[in-house]
C-alpha cells in the first residue's frame, strides 16, 4: 500500500493539472470501490474548481470552490494518471475520470478496488471519520521531540507498532518504519515505553530524513505503485533494510545480516547485530 512518500509524490504530480483548475466533467464509472461513492458525486464535482490540492497522512485532499473536499485514498493498487491531447481509451479498471477545463484528463485506476473517494464539507474536514484520529504530520512543525516522547511514554507495544499507529504520527507505513529503525540502531521489538527520551527524540530527524529522501526520489516502486505521470518511483534502490532478508547489513562496521520477523501480521526487516 502506498505510504506517505508515494502519496505525496502523486499529489505533486497532480498539482499542475488540478490545482486552480476547473473540473469540466466527472465520469464515475461504478458505484464505489472499498466503500460506496457519495451521492451525486459526478454532479458535485462537475464545474467545481480545485482551490487547493493537499495531503493529510496517506490521503490526497482536493479542496473545491463549492465548499467541499474530495478525499482520495489510493488503497493497495490505486493509480492516478494524467493524459493530455489525445487521451488513451479507457480501461476496465478506470473507475473515475476527471476531464479538466484545460483539456487534461485525470484518471483513477484501481484493479483491486481497495481505494476510496469521498466528499465532505471542507470547514468540517477534521471531523471526517478517516481523519479525526490522525496524529501530526511528520514533516510539519507540530511533530517534534516533545510530541513523540509523550506519544511513546508508558506504551507496552513494540516501537515498530507504535510508529505504525497513525495516532502517533501520520503517514508512516511498514517500509519506512523499518528504514527509520535501522538508521536509529533501534530494535523493532523493543517496547516503546522503555525507550529513553534521548533515543525517542533522535527518531524525529531520522523520520524526516527518510521520508524527505523518498519523496525526492519519487517514492517507492514496489508492486503496483506508479507516479502520476506513469513513471516508476525508485527509492526502493536506496532501501537499506526492507526486503533484504539474509543480506549483509549496510551499516558501517556492522557485519551482521538482515533478519525478517513477523509483527502484527507484517514483515519486519532488521539487523540484530546493530539494532539494540
Amino acid at each position: 500500500m502506498p505510504e506517505l512518500p508515494e502519496v505525496e509524490t502523486v499529489r505533486r504530480g497532480l498539482l499542475p493539472v488540478m490545482e486552480g483548475r476547473v473540473i469540466a466533467r466527472a465520469d464515475i464509472r461504478r458505484e464505489g470501490l472499498r466503500t460506496a461513492f457519495p451521492e451525486r458525486m459526478a454532479d458535485r464535482l462537475t464545474g467545481a474548481r480545485v482551490d487547493a490540492l493537499r495531503r493529510r497522512s496517506k490521503y490526497i485532499l482536493a479542496d473545491l470552490s463549492t465548499g467541499e473536499t474530495l478525499i482520495i485514498h489510493l488503497g493497495m493498487s490505486g493509480r492516478m494518471t494524467i493524459s493530455t491531447g489525445d487521451h488513451p481509451d479507457l480501461k476496465k479498471h478506470d473507475h473515475v475520470v476527471l476531464d479538466m477545463e484545460s483539456g487534461a484528463r485525470v484518471t483513477f485506476n484501481d484493479p483491486r478496488r481497495f481505494g476510496l473517494m469521498d466528499m465532505f464539507a471542507t470547514n468540517c474536514l477534521q471531523a471526517h471519520p478517516l481523519l479525526v484520529n490522525i496524529g501530526p504530520e511528520p514533516l510539519g512543525n507540530q511533530f517534534n521531540d516533545a510530541v513523540l516522547i509523550r506519544a511513546l511514554k508508558g506504551r507496552s507495544t513494540p516501537i515498530k507498532s507504535a510508529l505504525l499507529d497513525q495516532k502517533t504520527v501520520a503517514g508512516l507505513g511498514n517500509i519506512y518504519v523499518c528504514e527509520v529503525l535501522l538508521r536509529a540502531g533501534m530494535n523493532p521489538k523493543r517496547k516503546a515505553g522503555q525507550i529513553s527520551a534521548k533515543r525517542a527524540a533522535a527518531l524525529v530527524p531520522i523520520i524526516r530524513d527518510v521520508l524527505s529522501e523518498a519523496i525526492a526520489n519519487g517514492g517507492s516502486s514496489l508492486k503496483d505503485y506508479r507516479q502520476a505521470d506513469g513513471e516508476l518511483g525508485y527509492f526502493q534502490h536506496a532501501f537499506r533494510v526492507y526486503g533484504r532478508e539474509g543480506e549483509p547489513c549496510l551499516s558501517d562496521g556492522c557485519g551482521g545480516k538482515i533478519t525478517r520477523i513477523t509483527q502484527s501480521g507484517r514483515s519486519t526487516f532488521y539487523c540484530p547485530q546493530c539494532q539494540r
